[in-house]
């Protein structure tokens, strides 16, 4: 569904879900519920879904779009809408539009993303009160990657992607490629040979980059060979990785020059585009702009 999104809700304008990438992910140890502890970086695109609003007096929550596979209750923007709706008590509902560029099954973090910008959006314009941390809290209960997408910074995570450190990283330019096929997280999380065991590091080894990685690749690529192309054709390039558990794969450039050239080499059958990495997400530069022309 790439249609232009129409001019719908109170400012008629839509709002960012941005992509992010894992610039690095390492698996240390696993928690006796089953979730992995992870270490990673995580960095904003300036790729996004769009989403807008209608605000109902009904109390109802409706999609307004068709997600391919996803039902409207099972859709991560329906939830998060609901449980904003459910926790502050708010009588006012909402229909979302939901325009997707990000792929599903990408590591990029769509879906959690647009849950993300369904929560600070209809904070905002149900006027419930809620802060940031509370906002990413509530996240927190639709998926470990929601909170990172709410306070919009780049930052170092820890935990299950919860526990989270501002970072101010290179602002590259990326190609990120596209492979055919959508990655099922829980079978990579749930594979014997998936390394558990990394040892932590620290934010400056990170930095100076004496460590990277990402412990999800040799079972994706060995999983999906489609992935291991992509990445294959990409090292060709500069320094290819997996983003998340995938499929989507990345490597970074100084310029969009330069990554626009390769982009534009890509074979007969691979698929990618060009973004710009950022500290601030786009989501969090419109919740300003909000702001400030409220005060």
């Amino acid at each position: 569904m790439t249609a232009a999104l129409p001019p719908i809700g109170p400012d008629g304008a839509a709002w960012p879900a941005p992509a992010k990438l894992n610039l690095m992910l390492r698996i240390v140890g696993r928690r006796s519920d089953g979730y992995h502890l992870l270490q990673t970086v995580f960095q904003f695109l300036d790729r996004c879904d769009w989403l807008a609003f209608d605000l109902r007096d009904d109390g109802r929550i409706e999609r307004a779009s068709e997600v391919p596979g996803v039902s409207a209750d099972a859709d991560l923007t329906v939830r998060a809408a609901r449980l904003l709706q459910r926790v502050t008590g708010v009588r006012q509902g909402a229909t979302l539009h939901i325009v997707k560029h990000l792929p599903m099954g990408g590591g990029l973090g769509g879906g959690s993303s647009d849950a993300a910008t369904v929560l600070v959006a209809l904070n905002h314009y149900w006027r419930t009160g809620l802060s940031l941390a509370e906002l990413a809290e509530l996240g927190l209960t639709l998926g470990a990657d929601v909170p990172v997408f709410v306070h919009g910074q780049a930052a170092w995570a820890e935990g299950i992607g919860e526990r989270l450190i501002t970072l101010e990283l290179t602002e590259s330019w990326f190609v990120v490629l596209v492979p055919a096929c959508q990655v099922a997280t829980g079978a990579v999380f749930g594979d014997p040979e998936l390394t558990r065991n990394s040892l932590p590091i620290t934010i400056s080894s990170f930095l100076l980059g004496e460590e990277g990685g990402n412990d999800c690749e040799a079972v994706v690529y060995r999983r999906y060979p489609e992935v291991a192309a992509a990445v294959a054709w990409l090292a060709r390039h500069g320094q290819a990785r997996l983003t998340g558990t995938g499929a989507c794969v990345f490597a970074a450039f100084p310029d969009a020059a330069s990554a626009r050239q390769v982009l534009e080499r890509l074979p007969p059958g691979l698929s990618g585009f060009v973004a710009r990495g950022c500290n601030r997400s786009p989501l969090s530069e419109r919740l300003a702009r909000e702001q400030r022309a409220s005060v």
